[in-house]
């Protein structure tokens, strides 16, 4: 029987747990800090067995998935290397930073221990072992970044357990890992939380800001609502790639200073031509390090009870919706409802449901 010992049952701990729980010849074991987190584990079905000790989860483990945050990967790391572990023991991270515990791991003596930074790039706006799918890397990019001394043999072996997950799996070094990932989605978060911080100092003194930011602005910016310590240690861990992408996009921004100061139409144009072109080619149905919206806006007239009929008639066929917004209801204009779904199945489902219904939506 293969061991495989999660610390860190959350959303993507209890996610690998579900894809792995079953499955012939693996057995699961969850760390927890608290006896009433063990018990939640195994009374939501996500693990075969829970424990609070440390020593005890990754006791004759063959696989031992840090799924912690960040800033705590190192510590774990060295708690673990203390311990005597099964010869040929892979360690692996979930962590969106693979610089940082790649150095840490080369650093430690670990005998007959294999550590393959790992990091799967799907997520959710939800959190906790409750958010917990065996869906959730389903499609998604898995990258493993493997040091060159571990052995093929221990790669392929992970590799292998890892089909469970449905996931693609890609090779990078753990550098070129951080760069990609910092320009595509630690950048982002952070050029979202300061845009949301400018409008916020612009409201102080008018708070129409505030008002008029609805519907397309809350869109654009909602990684900006991402949780905050595990920001800080994702971009401390991944600080000299942030940095020089940093003053790239310092040096994008004053390309449009220049281009407004000069009043350059033809450069203006030309610079959304080219993100249109490249924004064009990128694909939209892969799961991604940000969480994708699945979103439907459809028009609905002023009526009574028409909010709890459209969720009944989805309910009665399956379909979980996510949330309910109406962005504009008036007497002399039709509301504009949008509903928001987890799942892109989920999305398509109402949207042919409500399109039957006769109902105008838009995608």
């Amino acid at each position: 029987m293969t061991k495989i010992a999660i610390f860190g049952v959350g959303l993507i701990g209890g996610s690998l747990a579900l894809c792995f729980k079953g499955k012939a010849g693996l057995t699961v074991t969850g760390h927890a800090h608290r006896p009433e987190s063990a018990a939640k584990y195994l009374s939501r079905g996500v693990v075969d067995q829970a424990t609070v000790s440390l020593e005890e989860a990754a006791l004759d483990a063959d696989f031992i998935f840090l799924c912690v945050p960040v800033g705590m990967l190192g510590e774990y790391l060295q708690r673990l290397s203390r311990l005597p572990l099964k010869p040929g023991c892979i360690i692996t991270d979930v962590g969106s930073t693979k610089g940082e515990i790649a150095a840490c791991a080369a650093e430690l003596d670990l005998p007959g221990v294999y550590f393959i930074g790992g990091h799967p790039m799907a997520g959710s706006e939800r959190s906790g072992v409750e958010a917990a799918s065996s869906l959730l890397f389903e499609n998604a990019y898995y990258v493993l970044t493997p040091a060159a001394n571990v052995p093929e043999e221990a790669y392929d072996r992970l590799k292998a357990l890892l089909v469970h997950t449905k996931a693609q799996i890609v090779r990078l070094d753990p550098e070129r890992h951080d760069e990609i990932v910092g320009a595509i989605s630690h950048l982002p978060h952070i050029i979202a939380v300061a845009l949301v911080n400018q409008i916020h100092e612009y409201d102080q003194a008018d708070s129409f800001y505030s008002t008029l930011a609805a519907g397309g602005f809350r869109d654009i910016t909602r990684i900006a609502s991402s949780d905050p310590l595990i920001w800080r240690d994702i971009l401390l861990s991944n600080r000299p790639v942030m940095l020089q992408l940093l003053k790239d996009w310092n040096a994008e921004i004053g390309d449009f200073i220049r281009l407004l100061e000069h009043s350059d139409g033809d450069g203006i144009e030309e610079a959304f031509r080219e993100a249109n072109g490249f924004r064009s080619m990128l694909p939209e149905r892969r799961k991604g390090m940000i969480t994708p919206l699945f979103d439907l806006h459809i028009d609905v007239p002023d009526h009574p009870g028409i909010i709890g009929r459209i969720a009944t008639e989805l309910g009665d066929q399956g379909i979980n919706l996510s949330n309910v917004q109406i962005i504009e209801s008036r007497e002399d204009v039709p509301g504009i409802m949008r509903l928001s779904f987890r799942q892109e199945q989920d999305m398509e489902r109402a949207k042919r449901l409500l399109q039957s219904s006769a109902y105008t939506v838009y995608v």
